[in-house]
């Protein structure tokens, strides 16, 4: 039965509300002209876990903690008897004894008694907390959708822009932009709206399509690292720079030449975390530092400054190409699934 077929019965009937209401599942209240409680049904006292001594013939703004005591939905219920108004879904989100913070929707609807034609009010308490709640998860991931598209296109037209073009042809300028675009969309794709990405899940997802024929790229299995999504999708790009150079001109692009992929965790005397991330080529052959500073440079010192607030050492050696790279960030604690520092949430 819902509340419009409970409102006939009690006006065609004349039936005792008492015996009506017991069915309905959600809190109910009758109150009379003066606002005072004539009844409440079962749910009512589950809900807010109190009983008929703490309810009946008490004013309803002095229910609990007076959590109802609000001038204007007063106001309102004082004008649903002379008008044949109707409250619906007036919100109250408050601290409740026992229960907590709860948000709860008021509606209210006049009736006629049964014994003296007495008019009264038929209120529900309809608890609302986990449909608000829900309601504003999905307005953060639509913010956070929207934020991250922009940012997709922001990124996009960047790679677009500072991808050399000079001695090059349309062929190569498209091969490039299309690895770098691809390596943006496996970063975002591990970071995905309602995933955390970590270390080393994200180094595996952008060097994977790298692991051709005779290749070794060895990633660390430990120690794991949580990873914002504004910071683990430019790591990702540092990443992809790296080991494409690999391929091309590093240890990756002969058969004897290995990759590792490690990194170690420290804390400093402010109590901050740091992560310390290696890429080192062995076998590969010999390096020198370049005679122009390319887009790959320039975007792995540019992000790991600006955007994971550390530093980055390119190191040219005649056994292989090393970088080290560190960032650091607020105080924070270990989780289960890892320690939440460097570019962590």
């Amino acid at each position: 039965m819902d509340l419009d077929e409970l409102y006939r019965l009690l006006r065609a009937s004349h039936v005792r509300a008492q015996g009506v209401v017991d069915t309905i599942r959600d809190a109910l209240l009758v109150l009379g002209p003066d606002l005072t409680v004539i009844s409440a049904n079962p749910a009512f006292y589950r809900t807010f876990h109190t009983d008929r001594e703490a309810t009946i013939d008490v004013p309803f703004d002095k229910l609990g903690d007076g959590q109802w005591n609000i001038e204007e939905l007063r106001l309102l219920l004082e004008q649903v008897i002379p008008r044949s108004a109707s409250v619906f879904d007036y919100e109250v989100t408050a601290e409740f004894p026992k229960i907590g913070l709860r948000t709860m929707l008021v509606s209210a609807q006049r009736l006629a008694h049964s014994v003296n034609e007495q008019r009264v009010l038929l209120v529900t308490l309809s608890d609302a907390t986990e449909r608000r709640r829900g309601e504003a998860e999905k307005d953060i991931l639509i913010g956070e959708l929207d934020h991250r598209i922009k940012n997709l296109l922001s990124v996009t037209h960047a790679l677009a822009r500072q991808t050399d073009v000079a001695g090059r042809s349309a062929e190569e300028y498209r091969d490039i932009f299309l690895g770098r675009f691809e390596a943006l969309g496996r970063s975002m794709e591990v970071t995905s709206t309602g995933k955390i990405a970590e270390l080393p899940a994200l180094a595996r997802a952008i060097i994977e399509p790298y692991l051709d024929g005779d290749r070794v790229i060895l990633v660390a299995d430990e120690p794991k690292v949580d990873l914002q999504p504004s910071k683990a999708t430019p790591l990702g790009m540092i990443l992809h720079e790296l080991v494409t150079n690999a391929t091309k001109y590093g240890a990756l692009s002969v058969s004897d030449g290995q990759v590792k992929v490690d990194w170690d965790l420290s804390t400093d005397e402010d109590n901050a975390t740091w992560v310390h991330l290696r890429w080192e080529e062995t076998n590969g052959p010999e390096t020198a530092p370049p005679e122009a500073t390319g887009f790959g440079t320039r975007l792995i010192s540019f992000t790991v400054e600006r955007e994971l607030g550390g530093g980055a050492e390119l190191s040219y050696r005649s056994r292989g190409f090393r970088l080290q790279a560190a960032s650091g960030s607020t105080p924070s604690s270990s989780t289960s699934s890892g320690c939440r520092a460097p570019w962590s949430a």
